[in-house]
């Protein structure tokens, strides 16, 4: 006999059932009910900090606008787009503080009352959240004094940096209880994104999350090692007028940790930097300065600088430039410090270009696709509004997009202008061109009908530095890796002329030192550049470019003869059919070394020829080296302490913040003060290992 269940029970069993079952849901119920039994006009305290905060909450556009009209740092993924929660919320608001201060620190009306008193309110609204992060912040009433002798650079980034301490952008979330790491950030991502408008200010770079794979590559390198002059008294090497290398070490560092080995390319780091070399005079397209003094790291050797400073030239006398932006707009781009940071550094760009000048722009994901023909520099609205209508998705046809590129260049070639392709990407390339020997041999065959190519690298995760390298050597062109807007600035407004205008290529050194005052040598960095000794006479062997403006720097370490090193030197057994030992000590004189330059104007074919000799002046104990050479020889120095070489003698932190400081001159725009606030903090994370 059976009876009937009253209704209300089956809801109770249910209930209970459903409870039993799937314990995440009834918690989830719970909570629900115990938020509604609270009386409206009160709030749960512990409930507030885990709030989402939707892009529609007034707040949210309030600071959101903020980023925007003043190009703050956006060191949350997502912020624009998705709700965030409050810790999150309180981070950009702190970043945002940082930038007003430094506007302010430049120009006290830059930020408006209305803007300061928005500040203020989420300020105090925020407090408890901002009080949690590492990198406290300053009431805007409370500003401290930045004193005259500041740089401009320095102005800009006193508050972001805050004691070389990164942003903090890698501080731990407030996650709810019951919800991991990979929870929350799955179910942000399955959020439905919202539309806003325009681009949301500068990048940071983003944090890396564990669920993700890192895939970024480096091609190895290994140490150049020292020759003995007996056997092998020729040096011959291209020159390098990249930075990548500086960039991508100080992304590393400042995310808050040291970069692997192979991203430390110690040439590139010592020529992201000027140096005070004098201007070419004549015609000549660079000056060509040279110095000796004692090795830092290894007081018996000696350390020779080879330098060569670009001629200057003036915006007037620039040739007109056919661009051809060509950006990668593949599923890869779609993280902030990519797409986005293309965009804005893009726009940077376009704000310098002349009426004369002409601009296309080409995309690449799936497929390639025109989408600005060749406009007018004079035309900066139509321009500026292509590079906003971009959006990321899709796989990356690199290969195809490069070929259209190439194309729209040769149909708007200008005969005595720059005609150049300027490729922003991660490098992820995965369809197009067969292979990366067909991409290259592509590049070439452009380079030679005149069109150039200049690489911009943008992102983390995934990040083919090899690749974009290459590419960039074989076209004639530099490569730069854009990790903030300050160095997009750098690279496209600052360095505008060299990044560019070509003046001199294919310029190749060659270094024959003496045995009877070198017993060995080793050229430090360069080990990607290095030619056999007969390309130095060869004038269709490839070479690097020289940028208007441009210095290029190289460093020896020799080993006077008859010193007695504690470098282990290479062992060759005496040649049987040769005469060793003799030298020509009479008719070389006191000269240590000779150094001869090879370079070919931009519209030649055919090589020019610069000699000069550099004599063996005894060192005395109390001559002290130029700042130039001080500095060079610190920014190498922590190259090789980066890189744990095998060579680097008694290098340490310590030495090169002493030759930085050293060499630090008047650095107006505070690329050297940046370079000793960046020793400082890898200092302070082997401190933490």
């Amino acid at each position: 006999m059976s009876y009937p269940i009253p209704s209300k029970m089956w809801q109770r069993v249910s209930i209970g059932i459903l409870f039993l079952l799937i314990p995440s849901v009834g918690i989830a119920v719970l909570r629900q009910s115990v938020t509604v039994a609270v009386p409206a006009n009160q709030t749960p305290a512990s409930s507030t900090p885990k709030t989402s905060i939707l892009p529609n909450h007034p707040d949210y556009q309030a600071l959101q606008a903020l980023v925007q009209q003043y190009s703050c740092v956006v060191p949350v993924q997502n912020f624009g787009t998705l709700p965030v929660t409050r810790t999150e919320f309180a981070t950009v608001l702190n970043a945002c503080v940082n930038r007003s201060n430094e506007l302010i620190a430049t120009d006290p009306k830059i930020v408006t009352p209305a803007d300061m008193k928005i500040l203020q309110r989420l300020q105090s609204e925020f407090a408890p959240e901002l009080a949690t992060l590492k990198s406290p912040i300053d009431e805007l009433e409370a500003r401290s004094p930045i004193t005259p002798a500041q740089t401009t650079r320095e102005r800009t980034q006193t508050e972001s940096t805050r004691k070389t301490q990164p942003l903090p952008t890698a501080l731990p979330l407030s996650i709810p209880s019951g919800l991991s790491v990979q929870d929350q950030v799955a179910n942000r991502a399955n959020m439905p994104k919202l539309q806003t408008r325009g681009s949301i200010g500068r990048v940071a770079p983003e944090p890396q999350i564990g669920s993700r794979f890192n895939t970024e590559n480096y091609n190895r390198i290994e140490d150049n090692p020292f020759h003995r002059v007996g056997n092998d008294p020729l040096s011959t090497f291209s020159i390098d007028v990249d930075t990548a290398s500086y960039s991508n070490v100080r992304r590393f560092i400042t995310q808050g940790k040291l970069p692997p080995k192979d991203a430390v390319r110690i040439e590139e780091l010592i020529n992201y930097f000027t140096y005070n070399y004098p201007q070419p005079k004549g015609d000549r397209p660079f000056s060509v300065t040279t110095e000796v003094a004692a090795a830092p790291w290894n007081p018996q050797h000696k350390l020779v600088q080879v330098g060569l400073q670009g001629k200057r030239l003036e915006s007037k006398t620039l040739p007109p430039s056919n661009l051809v932006f060509l950006i990668d707009v593949s599923g890869s781009m779609d993280d902030p410090n990519k797409l986005p940071l293309v965009q804005q550094s893009l726009k940077l760009l376009v704000n310098q270009l002349r009426p004369e000048d002409r601009v296309s722009l080409v995309v690449y994901a799936g497929n390639a696709g025109l989408v600005l023909p060749a406009t007018a520099g004079s035309q900066k609205s139509t321009i500026l509004a292509a590079i906003d209508r971009l959006k990321a998705g899709g796989s990356t046809a690199g290969g195809q997009g490069i070929e259209l590129a190439y194309k729209i260049a040769k149909e708007s070639f200008l005969k005595s202008g720059n005609n150049r392709v300027i490729l922003a990407t991660d490098g992820d390339f995965n369809v197009g061109v067969s292979s990366d020997g067909d991409l290259t041999r592509l590049i070439e065959q452009k380079r030679e009908q005149g069109i150039f190519l200049t690489v911009l690298g943008f992102g983390t995760g995934n990040y083919k530095d090899g690749k974009m390298e290459q590419l960039a050597d074989k076209g004639n062109g530099n490569y730069a890796y854009i990790d903030t807007l300050l160095e997009a600035k750098k690279v496209l407004v600052n360095d505008l002329r060299g990044t560019l205008f070509t003046i001199a290529k294919d310029v190749k050194i060659q270094v024959e030192f003496n045995p009877a005052k070198v017993q060995a040598y080793r050229l430090i960095g360069y080990e990607n550049r290095l030619l056999q000794n007969q390309d130095f006479n060869d004038d269709k062997k490839d070479a690097g470019d020289i940028g208007a403006g441009h210095s290029v720097t190289a460093l020896y370490e020799i080993i006077p003869t008859g010193t007695k090193s504690d470098v282990k030197l290479p062992e060759i057994d005496p040649l049987r059919y040769q005469r060793s030992g003799e030298t020509v000590s009479d008719a070389a004189g006191n000269e240590l070394m000779q150094v001869k330059l090879r370079y070919k104007l931009p519209q030649d074919s055919t090589s020019q020829l610069i000699t000069q000799t550099i004599q063996d002046n005894d060192l005395r104990a109390d001559q002290i080296p130029s700042t130039n050479l001080r500095f060079a020889a610190a920014v190498a120095t922590f190259g090789m302490v980066l890189r744990d070489s095998e060579y680097k003698g008694d290098a340490s932190y310590d030495l090169v913040m002493k030759l930085a400081s050293q060499g630090k001159e008047e650095d107006q725009e505070g690329y050297r003060g940046e370079f000793i606030r960046l020793v400082e903090q890898s200092r302070g994370l082997i401190t933490r290992k």
